[in-house]
């Protein structure tokens, strides 16, 4: 960083991007910018200990061009040296840490792109069609139940059902274990959140307990599902480790819920936020709105790399073994790419946000399945409660790379016809 941009840079004072309770608040998007502006590849200095790292601190990478090109070379970042989870606990354990390293994100090739081959055909475009007859026919209750009430908690009446049936349904988990999954995987990412304290670790070990235990039924009797591709999976000859299969079915599991739902979330909240685009979305539902949903939102704030040489990023020396963060929550508002980025405009096109994790072999095997949820259940959404209103400030997820909504209290009702819309 130059004299100038030092000068120029005005953050609040031990200011982090990975801070959970800065999130807990808000999106810094006016401190990204800054940081676009004046020091795009930024040392975010940090206590030893902080997140479960003890090597001082990480550089920031905020410019869309950054995260896009240090996404597609994965021969000089890795995601498996340190994981690919900016924030862990404090007080995460060395051993802890390394078991991470088992989740398909946090793994680099060949394995990495052994392991995604075998499930990627469950995720083609074409599978993802042959899925929406049954997800649109899903969407269409899940609105219409939750507009029988007047009011009610949009994350879980609304936003978090279709995600969390979608995957249970690919994953092969009954009907009525659903919810459950479901709950596990809201405590396994907020470990950061102070009113979920504690539960992360042993919501960790009754999914990998439930996985185990939908292995042994699928090996007599298998279906066409994930479990059953994985636990008859043959990878160089070898079946999977019960690490390799278990953090597998957490990592679906948890991807499959969280971002879609806190997508479907943060994508009403702009809608109500700009009520034009809402009017606009009623009259013409606009295939395009689902990924500007997706950029806005951006679910992920950041993913990080870790340097395997010498390297450089934007003209900064990068040294080998330095962690690098993605911060995506600010590629997805870089001014050099997006006309008026703090516009929310869902007739964007193009609109090449890197909200599925930028480029090369890490994108989001997911991508294709979260715009068909997210199209579907707006549809139903603008068809069931097109009136649908705020009823309070939603509760923020305290997260150092989620950016999730935890609850969100919402009025239902639909007015008399022919009443003006209250905005």
């Amino acid at each position: 960083m130059t004299d100038l941009h030092a000068k120029a840079l005005d953050l609040p004072k031990g200011f982090d991007v990975t801070d959970p309770k800065l999130y807990g608040e808000r999106v810094p998007l006016a401190e990204f910018a800054q940081l676009r502006r004046c020091a795009p590849v930024w040392w975010n200095e940090q206590e030893p200990g902080t997140g479960g790292f003890h090597d001082g601190g990480c550089w920031v990478v905020s410019r869309h061009a950054d995260v896009r090109d240090i996404s597609r070379r994965p021969e000089h970042f890795s995601n498996h040296v340190n994981g690919s989870i900016p924030r862990h606990q404090d007080d995460i354990s060395a051993e802890e840490l390394e078991v991470t390293k088992h989740v398909l994100i946090n793994k680099d090739a060949p394995e990495h792109t052994q392991l995604r081959k075998l499930v990627s055909r469950l995720f083609t475009p074409r599978a993802v069609e042959s899925m929406r007859a049954a997800l649109d026919e899903r969407a269409d209750l899940i609105a219409r139940t939750a507009a029988a009430n007047p009011k009610g908690d949009f994350v879980s009446e609304v936003a978090s059902e279709l995600p969390m049936q979608a995957i249970s349904e690919l994953l092969g988990v009954p009907q009525d274990a659903r919810k459950q999954l479901f709950e596990w995987s809201n405590q396994m990412t907020g470990y950061d959140d102070e009113t979920l304290e504690g539960a992360s670790r042993m919501a960790s070990a009754q999914i990998l307990g439930y996985a185990y235990h939908l292995a042994e039924a699928r090996r007599t009797e298998p279906l066409e599902d994930i479990i059953s591709t994985l636990v008859h999976a043959d990878v160089d000859g070898e079946a999977l480790t019960p690490e390799q299969f278990g953090f597998f079915v957490i990592m679906l599991a948890v991807a499959g819920n969280e971002t879609t739902r806190n997508a479907t979330t943060l994508g009403m909240m702009a809608f109500m936020e700009h009520p034009e685009q809402w009017e606009l979305y009623k009259r013409e539902r606009p295939r395009t709105a689902a990924d500007e949903i997706i950029r806005w939102a951006s679910p992920l704030t950041s993913l990080q790399r870790t340097a395997l040489v010498d390297t450089e990023i934007g003209g900064t020396a990068i040294k080998a073994g330095q962690r690098v963060v993605l911060l995506y929550g600010s590629a997805n508002f870089d001014e050099d790419v997006f006309d008026n980025p703090r516009t929310f405009d869902i007739t964007r096109d193009p609109n090449p946000h890197l909200a599925f994790g930028g480029t090369g072999p890490h994108y989001c095997i997911g991508a294709n399945l979260a715009r068909m949820e997210l199209d579907l259940i707006f549809n139903k959404i603008a068809d069931h409660m097109p009136d649908i209103s705020k009823l309070g400030d939603p509760r923020r997820l305290q997260s150092g790379w989620i950016n999730g909504v935890t609850s969100f209290e919402v009025d239902y009702s639909t007015r008399a016809s022919g009443c003006p819309v209250a905005h």
